[in-house]
């Protein structure tokens, strides 16, 4: 089969490169334009795009696929050249752009998406992050045929996966990167052969398990330590690597990386939410609404992120101190 992949950060790479090794035919890859990143904010490439270029497959970036947008002329040459491909089947991870009902219809049969959580769980952008934030047992990977919704088109290929206690959004990428991979080069071989079965999705209502994985915004970092110390564990790992989770404390910004609820830790009657309670090697133990929270790997503004024995070599950080304590 000739196969579109569209896709734009790391996670679509790692899919991108899989169909490529299993043999299949791609004519054209499609990513988001060269976006300024680094301390230079210097134009950089998307991970597919540079995986793509090593291996000499044409890549298209229109900054938009809708023919009455803002960029017609983007859209116009993307059609041209998707249409020129003849592709049986485009496959979709991560790309970044709504695809408009021409581009649905082109590939013969039709797009593939590789959603990151078992739908109807986590549609949306953020599916990773917002299940660890939750607190979810399992997630996984849904092969689904794209249609003109918000991922509501039927489902294809499930295949589930355990999230870990220690799980970050950085670590779960990475093994639904794996999973994704995999899933597509089985949902791709089945295709060939007509062996696809669509279940379609439970319509939208109270009972249906549908829920919406909003994108994760800047100014969410921020912690609040009014919640419990396991809301705000999960919160540090969904919010790494970004945006980090935070705290202000003496004027200057904190984030924290990794952390433990001390359960056997209740919260001291005459503490306030935010208070340090203690400050060791081990980790910084700050108060939350129920019981008390470790931090022990943090980074100050401009600073590396440290284990918390070396970042309290640079930061004094005392008993008694408030996090976001209002001045």
């Amino acid at each position: 089969m000739r196969i579109i992949f569209a896709g734009t950060p790391e996670f679509a790479r790692v899919a991108l490169e899989k169909v490529h090794a299993a043999g299949f035919d791609i004519p054209l890859v499609l990513t988001q334009p060269d976006r300024p990143a680094g301390r230079g904010m210097q134009l950089q490439a998307s991970a597919v795009k540079q995986w793509a270029q090593t291996r000499h497959i044409p890549v298209a970036q229109p900054r938009s696929l809708r023919l009455d947008g803002k960029h017609p002329d983007d859209a116009a040459t993307a059609r041209t050249a998707i249409e020129s491909t003849r592709a049986d089947i485009m496959v979709v991870a991560a790309y970044g752009l709504i695809l408009p009902q021409w581009v649905l219809d082109a590939p013969r049969l039709g797009c593939l998406n590789i959603h990151g959580s078992l739908l109807p769980r986590w549609r949306g952008a953020a599916p990773i992050h917002r299940a660890i934030e939750a607190g979810d047992a399992e997630t996984g990977i849904t092969i689904m045929q794209m249609d003109a919704g918000l991922d509501t088109g039927d489902m294809l290929l499930v295949d589930k996966l355990h999230i870990a206690p220690n799980d970050s959004t950085d670590l779960l990428h990475d093994k639904l990167a794996d999973l994704g991979a995999r899933l597509i080069i089985q949902a791709l071989q089945l295709a060939e052969h007509g062996g696809l079965l669509p279940v379609p999705q439970p319509p939208d209502g109270p009972s249906s398990g549908v829920s919406y994985a909003r994108k994760i915004e800047k100014s969410e970092a921020l912690l609040d330590w009014t919640q419990s110390a396991v809301t705000l564990e999960r919160r540090i790992r969904a919010f790494n690597p970004f945006p980090g989770a935070a705290g202000v404390l003496a004027g200057e910004t904190l984030k924290f990386w990794r952390a433990e609820v001390l359960a056997a830790a209740p919260r001291p009657v005459d503490a306030r939410p935010g208070q340090v309670l203690a400050v060791g090697p081990q980790g910084v133990d700050v108060c939350a609404a129920d019981h008390v929270l470790r931090l022990s790997r943090l980074q100050k503004a401009g600073g590396k992120a440290l284990d918390a024995a070396d970042f309290l070599r640079g930061f004094e950080l005392r008993p008694g101190m408030v996090f976001n304590q209002q001045e």
